[in-house]
């Protein structure tokens, strides 16, 4: 990015009369006084104020060397390579399986994660969990909108649903006995997390209780054989939806509970989550997140197995499912500019009240609600508002088995699938993949090995790049998703330009970006079809 689109880019954002926002945002730039001002007219970020009774400053990621707002007199776009991979690699998480006595039987080599925020804070959440009770690993990706606050509870309580749908009976009945007993209850996952992860820790009792009474609820089934798979992530997803919507209708003498069970129904989000259980991958998808295989072909080339689909008003299939639930005489108001009643472009989501419950309900949770306002929830109801439920959490699910050419899974929140194909996507971890395994130090020296070859042979891994390869993939998407030119490589100083847009300038250019890559082990999935 030259110095004059740089200069282009801020004029812009100071300038202009109106500033249309990828998707969700919408901002109106008012001069008043030789100043210019920024009215939030309607957006899918809203950013908590500071003093309000939500906890946004707890999430809150690093902000180094990243402007505030185009107001600022003393701008600068510039950053060292050094600043560059200090904010990109901020969110860097990665986790291997461990090798029992030389042998991993899990289909999970490892998986490696990464985060770049474009709102603030930043809306998007990931989770990744080992089942301890049921068999396999869960890897989620959540996009939130209107704030993170739905978001932030669906990547905290998601896996929990989806983990007790699938234990058996018995193992039910041994937690609800502890739990009654007060015992200590036996864990159900093993989380993976980034150190800068949060929880809700002041409505951790409220959620567990909601779980307890769900798995009560699977207890009075009395069914034997329980759920499938299949069956037990739609149901998992319905039941959550389900469940923060209930709490919010609940009487609720604490205050920072109240406003947090607010914050997350009048808020919403997007979510893609994986289950891998050996050769059995299940994907469940609601809404806009993305989960895409990267296939190593017999004859050396990579191609791509999308496992999702986007659920918004390009997806014919969701307009015909949204036709067939509302009357002929709503055909022409359910969608308008391509958004769900104008509003939203996910047709599929947790959360969103506004478009699930009926204006009375609105109305009344939010009539006895405190400091509305200060909590940012926006007493809207849109034109054309008949017969909602108007958007379902319920997700479409995908099976596959895996084959030894399976080599990864990408899961991503919609902010990567902007700014990239799944093509690309596959083809930047393949030549991530070959580049790490180049540029591997040999381990055959010559003899006698002295001092002097040993500096030799660094300033030979120097020359080929090593030091500036991003060891974690998720972190190489994402700086070629924001720093990509029309060749496909790198330019830093787009790159440097894109890291320091201000707050009320990214969101334009950028939306928040999660990446979680799982790749699999081939000698485990070979050793089962030899095995069976």
């Amino acid at each position: 990015m030259s110095r004059t689109v740089s200069s282009w880019i801020l004029s812009s954002a100071r300038n202009s009369i109106v500033l249309q926002g990828k998707g969700r945002l919408y901002s109106v730039c008012i001069p008043n006084r030789n100043k210019i001002k920024w009215k939030l007219v309607f957006s899918k970020t809203r950013p908590y104020p500071a003093g309000s009774c939500s906890l946004g400053n707890i999430f809150s990621l690093k902000k180094a060397f990243r402007h505030t707002s185009t107001e600022e007199e003393q701008f600068s776009f510039q950053l060292s390579p050094s600043q560059i991979n200090e904010i990109l690699r901020a969110g860097e998480l990665s986790h291997k399986i461990l090798d029992l006595n030389g042998k991993n039987v899990n289909s999970v080599l490892r998986f490696e994660s990464n985060q770049l925020a474009s709102n603030t804070p930043i809306e998007d959440r990931r989770s990744a969990a080992t089942c301890l009770q049921t068999k396999g690993m869960m890897f989620g990706v959540f996009d939130g909108h209107a704030g993170s606050a739905c978001a932030q509870a669906v990547s905290e309580r998601l896996l929990h649903y989806i983990a007790v749908s699938l234990m058996s009976r018995q193992t039910l009945e041994e937690i609800e006995l502890a739990v009654e007993c007060m015992k200590p209850v036996l864990p159900i996952l093993q989380w993976h997390k980034h150190p800068n992860d949060v929880e809700y820790r002041e409505i951790t009792s409220q959620y567990f209780e909601s779980l307890r009474v769900y798995w009560q609820h699977l207890l009075d089934l009395d069914a034997e054989l329980g759920f499938s798979l299949e069956e037990a992530m739609i149901c998992a997803f319905k039941r959550l939806d389900s469940d923060m919507s209930l709490e919010v209708q609940a009487p609720q003498e604490n205050e920072l509970m109240r406003n947090i069970a607010l914050q997350v129904a009048f808020s919403g989000a997007t979510a893609c989550v994986a289950h891998i259980d050996g050769v059995h991958l299940h994907v469940a998808n609601t809404g806009d997140c993305r989960a895409v295989l990267g296939v190593h072909e017999e004859d050396g080339t990579w191609s791509t197995l999308p496992l999702t689909q986007d659920h918004n008003a390009f997806d014919e299939f969701e307009i015909r499912r949204l036709k067939r639930e509302h009357p002929r005489s709503e055909e022409k108001t359910l969608f308008v500019n391509d958004r769900l009643l104008g509003i939203l472009m996910p047709t599929r989501a947790f959360g969103d009240v506004q478009l699930k419950w009926s204006k009375e309900l609105q109305h009344s949770v939010l009539e006895n609600s405190c400091d509305v306002e200060g909590l940012n929830i926006y007493q809207y109801v849109p034109p054309n508002y008949h017969t909602p439920p108007y958007l379902t959490a319920e997700p479409e699910v995908t099976y596959h088995k895996l084959r030894s050419k399976d080599k990864f899974l990408v899961i991503a929140s919609d902010g990567l699938w902007e700014l990239l194909s799944n093509e690309k996507v596959v083809q930047l971890i393949a030549g991530h993949l070959t580049e790490l395994n180049v540029q591997k130090p040999q381990l055959a020296f010559e003899k006698p090995v002295n001092l002097g070859y040993m500096h030799s042979l660094l300033l030979q891994r120097k020359s080929r790049g090593i030091a500036s390869l991003d060891q974690n993939v998720a972190t190489h998407l994402i700086r070629h998703a924001i720093g990509s030119n029309e060749y496909g490589e790198v330019d830093q100083e787009k790159l440097a330009a894109m890291l320091t847009l201000p707050e009320d300038l990214a969101r334009m250019y950028r939306d928040d970006i999660t990446v979680t890559v799982v790749y699999f082990n081939s000698e485990a999935i070979e050793n089962y079809y030899r095995n069976n």
